[in-house]
């Protein structure tokens, strides 16, 4: 059975079928910060939606990180890795994109969790 949490406007914020959670990009509420805040932002709203699916961090399988500036890649992993245990590290991409809808987003991130 398919379980369709948090409708937006366009999307549900997660989609769940046999026990994977497939999350919807999510971006950061406050994008007056830089990419350190950004990210840690996110991961946050990946923690409650994760708890949504019934799922967590360590359940992440894949992870796709949009950003708009290669040259902050090492400022996102900083955050990103200040949020999970390196034991239980999804299969990841950084994938870089001209824009995000706004010049002050400057990351959007789409994961895959177990549940």
């Amino acid at each position: 059975m398919i379980k369709r949490i948090e409708k937006t406007k366009i999307m549900h914020r997660v989609v769940v079928n046999n026990g994977t959670a497939y999350l919807g990009g999510i971006i950061a509420d406050d994008v007056s910060v830089g990419m350190g805040g950004q990210v840690t932002q996110i991961c946050g709203k990946l923690d409650q939606v994760l708890a949504l699916a019934g799922s967590d961090k360590t359940k992440l399988l894949s992870a796709q990180l949009f950003i708009t500036n290669m040259g902050l890649k090492n400022e996102m992993n900083d955050a990103w890795l200040s949020w999970l245990d390196g034991n239980d590290l999804p299969a990841r991409a950084t994938i870089g994109v001209a824009d995000l809808g706004a010049p002050e987003i400057l990351i959007e991130v789409v994961v895959t969790a177990a549940v």
